[in-house]
């Protein structure tokens, strides 16, 4: 059954599943968007009670992606790897839990809010909240390998709840409520720990630490891409800006003249 199950991947298999995975993690704008999409989702359903919008955000968060990369990272030794990913966890982070509390303060009853039952969840850290998140980074790493797996990628993301302790932080901060906001962060970092750590005993069953040299060309590829676009991005706004330039000078014309006369 070992045998069928971690060796029986075509290398062309691999490599494919690496190259996505690390595109998947880029640390594009538009990664950032869904992240924030998917945390103002949780924190409007855990504010209502409402499982079902926290289960729908779950399915459009993209957090999973770069987790994976960073234990993919560990597991090759590759620092660039590493760092590339936990920047992207991070930013990710810092600009999630802002729009967490954001939307706490303008869409609830400020810091004396009801604590809803979906809310309360977020809160757990016992031992079970490990296994699950052991057991989630588990299934997603051998889902993301085996091809014909891949389209039971939505029910881990859904399993491992990733995104409403994000937003147990943000409504804890916000609310003020430092047991909420830490017990969350909490559940939070064992949720990533414990992700990693299934992932890399699957990554090294799969035997892709001998992948480095795909993973390197597969960033290297991805950079450059995210480098062009943000020149293609940056070429874009000056037309907008040279269409501007005719109204400031107007406006700087309009300026001396107020001046001149005032000094009349």
């Amino acid at each position: 059954m070992a045998v069928t199950l971690f060796r029986s991947l075509s290398e062309e298999d691999k490599n494919t599943a690496i190259e996505s995975l690390i595109a998947d993690s880029t640390p594009r704008d538009d990664f950032f968007f869904m992240g924030i999409l998917a945390v103002l989702m949780a924190t409007f359903g855990m504010l209502m009670n409402n499982a079902a919008v926290v289960i729908g955000s779950m399915l459009i968060a993209p957090l999973l992606s770069p987790i994976l990369s960073l234990s993919l990272g560990i597991i090759m030794f590759d620092a660039h790897l590493m760092a590339r990913s936990f920047f992207t966890i991070l930013k990710g982070l810092l600009l999630m839990i802002p729009a967490a509390i954001l939307a706490t303060w303008l869409f609830s009853d400020g810091i004396s809010g009801p604590m809803t039952e979906e809310i309360i969840l977020r809160t757990d850290t016992s031992i079970v909240a490990a296994a699950i998140g052991l057991l989630a980074g588990i299934a997603a790493s051998f889902a993301l390998i085996k091809p014909q797996l891949s389209a039971h990628l939505p029910g881990v993301a859904i399993s491992v709840a990733l995104i409403p302790p994000i937003s147990a932080v943000g409504i804890g901060l916000a609310r003020l409520d430092g047991a909420l906001a830490g017990s969350a962060l909490i559940l939070l970092l064992i949720n990533i720990a414990t992700i990693i750590f299934g992932s890399m005993i699957i990554f090294l069953l799969m035997s892709l630490y001998v992948k480095r040299g795909v993973a390197d060309k597969a960033v290297n590829k991805e950079d450059t891409r995210l480098k062009k676009e943000q020149k293609q991005a940056d070429r874009a706004a000056k037309p907008a800006a040279k269409i501007n330039s005719p109204a400031k000078s107007i406006i700087f014309s309009a300026k001396k003249i107020l001046n001149f006369l005032s000094k009349k």
